[in-house]
């Protein structure tokens, strides 16, 4: 029987939200995927080290069958020596983004053909980005085999805890939550939500997560604080980076959520957006959410009416997308145990 260890590097908390560790969509997404494996008979814990050197101590405590490492953090020369010593476990590392958004990180390619070159297995947690990895493999003539899939997991309440909330009465609240990056979208999505508040003759509130910028975030923000300055009918209102349990209980106050990205795997934001009935609006990048919730993140217009396609309430819509959810977390399970079992 398969033993699994997640392996994430600890990453210090840069932008003063709660503590000393940083809670980010990668620890929360392998927190529920551990959770899910053991919940359906597979051992599996994660463990967070300081570096590449002491991922040997960490695999010598638990002695798992498989050692998955989280994202590109790992230099691959370092197998060379953690192979040998642990000739039994299989290595992987796992993968959680596009090749765009790979784009922005300078050693990626040198990694993975360092990987692949190897034997150590890439795993990806979108079809698409397996397609892409499997492709770098063949044309650089190592095996295809070496690229799996594992997607991602969302642990959501039942259906019947999906209400819809109160009309808003007047102020419209807007969450374009998740760390400000260039592939994000944020810039258009704030003029969107605009727009949005000039049609509808409503004022509007954009929230967003102000404290984590990233890979060239801080011009997209300086934007948007210069577009709602100049606003007559919305505000925007900055949030820190926070602990999954606390996002929730804001994201539970919004009306609208935009995710309207031009690069996902997955997209937690939209799932957290999902589990508080709240309605989402995203690209097709997201791709476990149906046609109803889709918007073009080239065209500010098609975001805007998106939105306007809201009715409030609309417990049709939030099943929907609870629904949609359901049926990636199945199809996960089913991934995961084809993979292990």
């Amino acid at each position: 029987m398969a033993s699994v260890l997640f392996v994430l590097k600890h990453r210090e908390d840069p932008y003063g939200a709660y503590g000393v560790g940083l809670s980010s969509g990668l620890y929360n997404s392998v927190t529920f995927v551990v959770e899910m494996l053991n919940a359906i008979g597979i051992a599996a814990a994660m463990v967070e080290v300081a570096d590449n050197n002491a991922i040997d101590k960490a695999v010598t405590q638990y002695q798992p069958t498989h050692c998955i490492l989280e994202a590109f953090w790992v230099v691959p020369s370092k197998f060379d020596v953690l192979k040998p010593l642990h000739p039994h476990v299989q290595w992987i590392v796992r993968n959680h983004s596009e090749i765009p958004f790979l784009a922005n990180e300078g050693i990626a390619m040198e990694w993975i053909t360092g990987y692949l070159s190897r034997g150590i297995e890439i795993m990806c947690n979108a079809p698409r980005a397996v397609a892409d990895v499997a492709g770098i493999a063949a044309a650089c003539g190592f095996s295809e085999r070496l690229v799996s899939y594992a997607p991602n997991y969302y642990p959501l309440p039942p259906s019947r805890s999906i209400r819809p909330h109160p009309a808003p009465k007047s102020t419209v609240k807007i969450g374009g939550f998740g760390a400000i990056r260039p592939l994000k979208n944020q810039l258009a999505q704030a003029v969107a939500a605009l727009e949005f508040g000039v049609v509808t003759h409503r004022p509007v509130e954009y929230h967003l997560n102000a404290t984590r910028l990233e890979g060239g975030g801080n011009p997209i923000l300086k934007n948007i604080i210069a577009l709602f300055a100049a606003s007559k009918n919305a505000k925007l209102v900055q949030h820190p980076w926070a602990d999954h349990a606390e996002f929730l209980t804001l994201m539970a106050s919004m009306d609208i959520c935009l995710q309207v990205s031009f690069s996902e795997t997955f997209n937690i934001v939209s799932a957290d957006a999902v589990s508080q009935s709240v309605p989402v609006i995203a690209s097709p990048e997201v791709s476990w959410l149906g046609s109803y919730a889709m918007a073009d993140p080239t065209d500010i217009g098609s975001i805007t009416d998106a939105m306007l396609d809201i009715e409030f309430p609309d417990q049709a819509r939030l099943y929907c997308q609870w629904h949609d959810l359901q049926t990636y977390n199945l199809a996960s399970e089913q991934a995961w145990k084809a993979r292990l079992t």
